[in-house]
């Protein structure tokens, strides 16, 4: 091997073995590797700044999100290292530390100058990640501090996040910091819809007491329309309490018992029918007779036919609304994401694997965001 590949791959050796380091938390080593790296006379702290992989993390970010508060302690107040710096996805050690859960690092991070309302690439906040996993703790803390409540991302606000992970408490700590209920995403994600999907009945029942929309619309369907898929009857007889209408027809057509019906619930169906309508197209409006329609050939047909829908629908119909396409930038983001985890596993570096697999459930909106169940599909790196 010629003398310069040599060199270059000994130091690409010790670059991996000082970012392992970090991850580990043996300060010692990180120490007299970045001694060992520091060959170009630029200094102990500049050297240890430019350290980054592939994906520009480097030591800050790997100590972080693995809850090594010694060696941020070392980067950041011996070698001054910019506490806010910025991966590839526009993450900061802040954002790493919240999403694993380890507070006691995060709130070291925001002692020292970490600035909580700086957003990923998709523009989630360290108030999003603990919300999402259910750090009552990291997330009461970055409350009291003046974290905004309703920050938006591309997966919603932090409560879109709690109750799309079913995370109860945060989503009552959320609440009582007078997070909006209704918030909204650009594909019309609730924070009621993103329970129901959940099926969660305990984050609606929430939700539901501090005034959210029971007859939210999105992708063309309602909150009932996908409890009646779900077949979840706890949730069915909760959303009904709070005035969900069970005759609003969705955009194929469809009203909440026949989407039940098809689907084979039948519990479901005997809660909506004396709710429900007739109607005219289902030759036998009983409990047994939508079941026996929306199951048998004609049923399916009306399925996969009803989008055909004359222009004369009824008054009561959901307002049309498209299925989102996912966004290009983010079908990139999380296909980059797959890539690299995909070339981590292979290399049985298991944490940058599971990292990147994370960021692809956020990059498809957070694991649960993306077109109902798709809308619904998960931001939320939920996801986790």
């Amino acid at each position: 091997m010629a003398p310069d590949a040599s060199h270059a791959l000994a130091v690409r050796e010790r670059v991996q073995q000082f970012l392992n380091a970090a991850c580990t938390g043996n300060l010692d080593l990180l120490k007299k590797i970045a001694k060992q790296l520091d060959d170009q006379g630029k200094g102990l702290s500049k050297t240890v700044a430019d350290i980054k992989d592939a994906n520009k993390r480097g030591a800050l970010h790997f100590a972080a999100r693995e809850g090594k508060t010694d060696v941020c302690k070392y980067l950041l107040e011996e070698l001054k290292l910019d506490v806010d710096t910025q991966d590839e996805d526009g993450e900061t050690p802040l954002l790493h530390a919240a999403r694993q859960g380890h507070t006691e690092t995060a709130k070291y991070l925001f002692e020292h100058g970490a600035n909580p309302t700086i957003p990923s690439n998709l523009g989630a906040t360290a108030l999003h990640h603990s919300a999402g996993i259910g750090n009552i703790e990291l997330l009461t803390y970055l409350l009291s501090k003046g974290a905004e409540v309703d920050s938006e991302s591309d997966a919603g606000t932090p409560l879109i996040w709690a109750a799309g992970h079913g995370q109860q408490e945060a989503v009552k700590v959320l609440l009582e910091h007078h997070a909006n209920p209704n918030a909204e995403t650009e594909d019309n994600i609730t924070p009621l819809l993103s329970a129901v999907a959940a099926g969660s009945l305990t984050c609606l029942d929430l939700l539901i007491q501090a005034g959210a929309n029971a007859n939210i619309v999105a992708g063309g369907a309602t909150p009932l329309h996908i409890a009646a898929d779900i077949g979840s009857t706890e949730i069915i007889k909760c959303l009904l309490k709070a005035g969900a209408d069970p005759n609003v027809t969705d955009e194929d057509g469809q009203k909440p018992i026949q989407v039940a019906a098809a689907r084979g619930n039948r519990e479901a169906v005997e809660i909506l029918f004396p709710l429900t309508s007739e109607d005219p197209s289902i030759p036998k409006w009983t409990v047994d007779g939508i079941l026996e329609y929306m199951q048998s050939e004609s049923g399916k047909q009306l399925e996969e036919t009803r989008n055909l829908k004359e222009n004369n629908a009824p008054k009561d119909k959901a307002p049309m609304k498209e299925l989102p396409e996912v966004r290009p930038e983010i079908k990139k983001k999380a296909a980059e994401a797959k890539a690299r985890g995909d070339e981590a596993f292979k290399q049985k570096d298991y944490l940058m694997a599971v990292d990147a697999y994370t960021q692809v459930c956020y990059s498809s909106v957070l694991c649960h965001f993306d077109a109902i169940f798709l809308l619904i599909l998960l931001q939320m790196e939920g996801s986790f």
